[in-house]
């Protein structure tokens, strides 16, 4: 493997894994361990770490749109859906790759702690 991030191996296909929308900047696809009916991950293409990174690169919105139409493809835009960005370690960020979770098809409580 080339790549040393693991969301940069999948986006260059290294890597396989559910892909369920692509834009030119965005990769989204399903996560291998979900935590809702739908939870897809949605990541820029280029290599940035968290969500700050995200929004100076300026590929935030290309994210969310991403996630929007992605929402809408998975038949939840209607009854709702959760978009979750991690930044850091205590976060719970485990990949250092920014990538937004993309939960729904069924209520969802909010858990912290």
């Amino acid at each position: 493997m080339k790549n040393e991030c693991l969301f940069c191996a999948i986006v260059a296909r290294e890597i396989p894994a559910t892909v369920v929308y692509e834009t030119d900047t965005t990769l989204a696809f399903r996560d291998i361990n979900p935590h809702a009916p739908t939870h897809v991950l949605v990541v820029p293409k280029n290599h940035v770490r968290d969500a700050g990174e995200l929004a100076e690169a300026g590929l935030a919105d290309e994210v969310i749109k991403t996630a929007k139409a992605v929402a809408v493809a998975e038949g939840i835009a209607e009854s709702g859906y959760r978009l979750v960005l991690n930044t850091g370690p205590d976060s719970g960020q485990s990949v250092f790759h920014a990538h937004l979770h993309l939960l729904g098809g069924a209520p969802l409580t909010l858990q912290m702690g």
